[in-house]
């Protein structure tokens, strides 16, 4: 395979990049906005039986995702990379603009959350068949000894999506009062809205992109795969790569993503009863500063391997996840310890920090952190993303070496939607279902994505390859 100059290999994981991002906003703003969406698609009177079903339609999209990748992984490994990825983003940006659209619950009653769930349901379906079909075009284009690195820069989207939609939302929060947010149509739909022109910004760009060079010269030769999905599965040799790849590396890699991410902005949120727009701020600086993290350890995975890099990040979790939380609790219980604003006497609810506290108690009862707790805050959310970083960085170059040209699109996609559309789609929901069966230990729903990373450290510690061959993809 012939390196391409370095002009062309950006423009690859430019195009690749700005269309995976937006997938990646698309398919999380619905997370961002659970708590709202949840009062404004279920009837009232159970809050919390109406966050649960929320989240069941947040999990519902990703465990459609294997299927995405079963369906837009055979078309890619059948008409190409270009454009099977084109067609899941315009699925993908076309379901979440509708999704805005919906009206709630008072006006349409049980049909607003059903037509929710179809719309989230196709919104799995198409970023099942995004994710593989960016990585592994990226993977094509790359030069062998800097795949790990240049793969990467792929990893980075998920959480910078995570990140404009924080932002969009923050910003859009910001310029109204809660009321008007919160309103059956308020400014909670912008966001969805907003949608629509990031997608078709994204199609421009990707219309403009050629095939890959591996791709194509199978095609021209005659040698791509006539049934990816038999062949995929049914040869024992890549089908036991795709049991590998699934409980040696990405099960694990899900959990840890969506625990650190995800589980922690609903934790602060929901149990912490940290307000909205600083506990939105906290994971914005943490992923700011996380970030670059990828690109580290995907350039270090070109010079150590892979293996080591994800395990250890799933290590991390298993070992820091329970005291990470605690902290959270600890420091957010009044009376748990010294400089707390007691319980002030409801007529003077929501007065503002003082110098010297740590938390005060607001009018709607939500906490509000000091400077210093915020930051103290933030650099824990942070340690957890780049735990992320370490496990999710190199994962996507592991995976396209894993797999034939002719069926990579096919096998990749599957293991990794299963590991992160099953194990870490379902850590927000399991969490919170375990928590509320075991009220006694606000951490218990910690114990489903350890126990999951901890299975898959074992697994990978034993049966996974550390070796670097260059020439794998050629």
């Amino acid at each position: 395979m012939s390196n391409p100059n370095a002009n062309s290999i950006w423009k690859v994981i430019t195009a690749s990049s700005v269309g995976t991002l937006i997938e990646w906003y698309d398919f999380y703003i619905f997370g961002m906005l659970a708590k709202t969406i949840s009062t404004q698609f279920f009837p009232e009177g159970n809050a919390t039986a109406a966050l649960l079903s929320t989240l069941a339609i947040f999990a519902a999209g990703f465990i459609v995702r294997p299927f995405g990748a079963l369906v837009f992984g055979r078309l890619g490994d059948l008409i190409g990379r270009k454009y099977t990825f084109l067609l899941t983003l315009v699925l993908m940006g076309g379901s979440t603009f509708l999704i805005g659209c919906v009206p709630g619950y008072k006006s349409i009653g049980m049909a607003a959350p059903l037509l929710v769930l179809l719309l989230r349901l196709l919104q799995g379906l198409a970023l099942g068949g995004e994710y593989g079909g960016a990585a592994t075009y990226v993977a094509e284009h790359a030069p062998p000894h800097k795949r790990g690195y240049f793969t990467s820069w792929i990893q980075t989207t998920a959480t910078l999506g995570l990140f404009v939609a924080l932002g969009i939302i923050l910003l859009v929060k910001r310029n109204m009062d809660d009321s008007a947010f919160n309103a059956e149509w308020g400014g909670w739909r912008y966001p969805f809205w907003i949608s629509i022109l990031l997608v078709g910004v994204s199609i421009y760009i990707r219309l403009k992109m050629k095939e890959s060079p591996l791709f194509s010269k199978l095609k021209s030769e005659g040698k791509t795969s006539t049934n990816p999905l038999k062949e995929s599965f049914s040869h024992r040799g890549n089908f036991k790569m795709v049991l590998l790849a699934l409980f040696g590396a990405v099960m694990g890699q899900g959990v840890i993503w969506y625990t650190g991410q995800f589980y922690a902005q609903s934790f602060l949120e929901t149990r912490c009863k940290i307000d909205f727009e600083q506990s939105r701020i906290i994971m914005l600086w943490a992923i700011a500063f996380a970030t670059p993290f990828f690109l580290v350890f995907g350039w270090l995975s070109d010079k150590i391997g892979r293996k080591w890099i994800m395990l250890i990040g799933m290590l991390l979790g298993v070992l820091f996840y329970r005291p990470i939380f605690s902290t959270f609790l600890a420091d957010t219980e009044i009376g748990a310890g010294t400089g707390y604003t007691a319980y002030p006497p409801l007529s003077d609810l929501g007065q503002s920090v003082q110098p010297g506290d740590d938390i005060t108690i607001r009018s709607d009862n939500t906490i509000l952190l000091s400077t210093a707790l915020q930051w103290k805050f933030t650099a824990l959310v942070w340690a957890m993303i780049v735990f992320v970083t370490m496990v999710y960085g190199p994962i996507a170059a592991f995976l396209v070496e894993l797999f034939p040209t002719k069926i990579r699109y096919t096998s990749m996609s599957l293991p990794y939607h299963i590991g992160n559309g099953v194990f870490g789609g379902l850590v927000p929901f399991i969490g919170l279902l375990i928590t509320t069966s075991f009220p006694s230990d606000p951490l218990a729903g910690l114990w489903y994505p350890i126990a999951i990373a901890a299975l898959c450290f074992i697994i990978g510690a034993i049966y996974l390859n550390n070796k670097i061959d260059r020439n794998v993809m050629d």
